[in-house]
């Protein structure tokens, strides 16, 4: 290994100690701030993907994995996953508890106490209807408030 590709592979460790990139992110940055040659910065990746410092798969996932932490719905989160060039999404999605996130989501936002009419019951399905929750889950989580139980 040369001496320039022994310093694109510290800079390169170096970023992927602190999260995890996607290949092209990664190269891109290693190019274009680093000064890198295009060339020698593939070869390296390539090596770190072969000895696993690199995955996009890995990434993909821990990127599903945050986003979910930080209250986005599954219908959000598998629209970016799709975005992100991934495949299937269903059993990552399928690891995670949508109800009772929706339900912490809520409690964050709007604390324990129930809404006091239906107005603020819409507003808050408006809310979670904004993080990516689909229709169904929304109500599952309003239950117990639900104002329009006997009126419809």
């Amino acid at each position: 290994m040369s001496d320039g590709e022994a310093a694109i592979e510290a800079a390169a460790l170096r970023l992927l100690a602190r999260r995890e990139y996607a290949r092209a992110e990664l190269r891109s940055r290693l190019v274009r701030q680093s000064g890198f040659a295009a060339e020698a910065v593939d070869a390296v990746l390539t090596s770190l993907e072969g000895r696993g410092y690199l995955s996009d798969a890995r990434y993909r996932e821990a990127r599903m994995r945050s986003r979910a932490a930080r209250g986005q719905g599954p219908v959000r989160v598998a629209q970016d996953w799709r975005a992100s060039g991934a495949g299937d999404d269903r059993v990552l999605l399928a690891e995670v508890d949508w109800l009772a996130r929706a339900r912490q989501v809520l409690q964050k936002r709007f604390g324990e106490q129930a809404p006091g009419d239906a107005k603020e019951w819409a507003r808050r399905a408006r809310f979670l209807q904004g993080r990516g929750f689909p229709p169904d889950l929304i109500r599952k989580a309003l239950a117990g408030e639900d104002f329009f139980a006997d009126g419809e």
